[in-house]
């Protein structure tokens, strides 16, 4: 399992925070997602086989942008 954390631009409401979940969510391989909107973190465990630009893309889905925590 791998445990990664991004910083998600734009999100400002619950209904943001959601449609992230949803979409990251729905990634093949992705364990557990978690979304603070307060902070604008996305939090991502998954099975090591998930790429950041899957992440990235799933993200864009959404309607956000996200840059990855060093």
């Amino acid at each position: 399992m791998a445990t990664t954390t991004y910083q998600v631009l734009g999100m400002t409401c619950d209904h943001c925070v959601r449609s992230v979940r949803t979409e990251v969510g729905g990634i093949d391989g992705v364990r557990d997602v978690r979304v603070d909107l307060a902070s604008g973190q996305l939090t991502v465990t998954d099975d090591g086989r998930v790429t950041p630009g899957q992440i990235r893309d799933a993200v864009a889905e959404a309607g956000y942008d996200l840059r990855e925590e060093s």
